[in-house]
């Protein structure tokens, strides 16, 4: 080994010791046991993916799963049919009235949220559940579908050990108040915009 090389990997030793070090002293510090609440957000592609990889995750490790879809249901989707056929043992409770563009009808996607809503507070009060996701929800309090506080309360005041993964894009800045973890999805490019159709099992 040449001396430059030498010199190299000390260096990077000596920089890996020091985020070894820095990294375990943020683990050694974050000292809370309690569920989180997380918002995946941003105009990017990739936020109910993700939300659907932390319910494998979950389920890994035995954990009780509960998953509400607002919005979404109308078309079948890969998540849908693999949580339907292969994963019995989660809740999965779909809206079901498709996207608020296409159904054209205020009225009846209010009572349609309202009544997905009701099935989804009642995840948010089961301690049995140790994850639930409610996929797509920012669209109902953008467009005013449910009240805010009403949500922000149940989220909040949901069992300590439970953790919750809320999508869409939006949301406003209460409901990010009071997520613990924010993520935002950038949109740098999409096919679709590229007139390339959506792809089964990749996009749905």
């Amino acid at each position: 080994m040449s001396d430059d090389q030498q010199k190299k990997n000390t260096r990077h030793k000596e920089v890996m010791q020091k985020q070894k070090a820095k990294v375990d002293a943020n683990i050694a510090a974050a000292d809370t046991e309690r569920g989180v609440a997380v918002l995946l957000t941003g105009n990017g592609k990739g936020k109910s993916s993700s939300a659907f990889g932390m319910v494998i995750r979950a389920l890994g490790y035995g954990h009780k799963v509960g998953v509400v879809q607002f919005i979404k249901g109308a078309q079948l989707s890969g998540e849908e049919l693999y949580i339907r056929n292969q994963c019995p043992q989660v809740t999965l409770y779909q809206m079901g009235t498709g996207f608020t563009w296409d159904t054209q009808d205020r009225t009846g996607d209010i009572a349609a949220a309202e009544k997905t809503w009701a099935e989804a507070r009642k995840m948010l009060t089961d301690p049995g559940y140790d994850l639930v996701v409610l996929d797509e929800l920012t669209y109902m309090l953008a467009y005013k579908y449910l009240d805010e506080q009403m949500v922000l309360d149940a989220i909040a005041q949901r069992p300590m050990e439970q953790s919750v993964v809320v999508t869409g894009r939006g949301g406003g800045s209460a409901l990010q108040a009071v997520m613990d973890t924010v993520s935002e999805v950038k949109d740098i490019k999409h096919a679709f915009k590229a007139g390339i159709k959506a792809r089964k099992g990749v996009d749905y």
